[in-house]
């Protein structure tokens, strides 16, 4: 009989551990198939090498896969991320140990979109203000006129990044009639056209937002990318959203604008570090709505995820190439096309 392709899932995933956290990724398809082994692996952190050996693929949600995380028995294929975002494995690693890293776009794009569409109304509208007066009773009744939202038609949405979150963000932005600004180095300006959006450069992002969206991965490049300075051109009555990975703004700096009243506020699903501290400063204003880096999980995107990670692990299983690879030129390394021949 051949030997069983065994697939180490995130602990997160296991039912031995009580009620499912994420009971939308469905992972029956591949434990009811006899091609397959299921296993969970122990949730160091990082991942130790001695936890992973005899695995085949790895199918991970936070945890940090570091360069000295891979096993030494040259079983490893696949890791099958949950999400897009990836800064919590060592790529190169990945490469060198001839391991595919995918990703699942096709099922973030949508509820994160969702996410920061509801970032942006619940801003304009000061929802959090009015929910607390509305609890407050007549007296806090008495302060509704104090107040007032903001209109939407004609203002200007910002956004840092055009991926494929970006692209559906744009498509829920379009009905309000809001005037869009994009920067994106890998967008030109006949996409920009197509799309009806204008190029333009980081300051006129943050210095014409009315609302600046943030959809960049996080990399050398983009770490604090939103700091003082960048924020210091930011209108009084402007927004930052930040649905992408907390290390992109310099928190201690977001916090002095939101105090010093250089913003008016910010919508933020990602911060740093995570998990925040219980004293966290920004946590304690009134004007910024928080998520525990969560906003966006709904069933469909697990489900999504799942379809995705589960077709990439019959892909490689299969000795074919999964789709979403995210370190492309593992795919023609000697060592992973011979452990796909296997």
């Amino acid at each position: 009989m051949a030997r069983r392709f065994r697939i180490g899932l995130s602990p997160t995933l296991d039912p031995s551990r009580g009620r499912l956290q994420f009971p939308s990724y469905d992972v029956s398809e591949l434990a009811n198939d006899d091609r397959f082994e299921l296993a969970y692996f122990d949730a160091a952190s990082p991942l130790a090498a001695a936890d992973l050996i005899g695995f085949d693929a790895l199918v991970l949600l936070g945890e940090r896969m570091a360069a000295n995380s891979f096993p030494g028995d040259g079983r490893l294929q696949l890791i099958a991320r949950m999400g897009v975002g990836y800064d919590t494995v060592d790529v190169s690693a990945c490469t060198a140990h001839g391991v595919a890293l995918t990703i699942t776009p096709p099922a973030v794009a949508r509820p994160m979109a969702v996410a920061t569409l509801n970032y942006l109304l619940t801003l304009a509208n000061k929802m959090l203000v009015k929910d607390r007066l509305t609890r407050a009773g007549p007296s806090g009744w008495a302060e509704r006129t104090n107040h007032h939202g903001i209109g939407l038609i004609g203002r200007t949405f910002a956004m840092v990044g055009l991926g494929n979150i970006g692209r559906e963000t744009l498509k829920l932005i379009k009905p309000l009639d809001m005037n869009v600004i994009i920067c994106d180095p890998a967008l030109s300006a006949d996409d920009a056209g197509e799309l009806g959006v204008s190029l333009c450069d980081l300051e006129t992002i943050f210095r014409d937002g009315d609302f600046v969206s943030l959809h960049c991965p996080l990399t050398d490049e983009t770490h604090h990318l939103v700091n003082a300075e960048k924020l210091a051109l930011m209108k009084p009555t402007a927004y930052l959203i930040n649905t992408a990975r907390g290390p992109v703004v310099d928190q201690a700096a977001l916090y002095q604008a939101l105090i010093n009243g250089q913003i008016a506020g910010a919508g933020l699903d990602v911060l740093d570090p995570e998990p925040s501290a219980a004293d966290e400063p920004i946590a304690s204003l009134d004007n910024v709505v928080l998520a525990p880096h969560a906003l966006g999980w709904t069933d469909q995107m697990f489900a999504g995820m799942a379809a995705v990670n589960l077709a990439a692990i019959r892909a490689v299983a299969a000795g074919q190439n999964p789709e979403f690879v995210v370190n492309k030129d593992v795919l023609t390394r000697a060592d992973f096309r011979a452990k796909l021949s296997r």
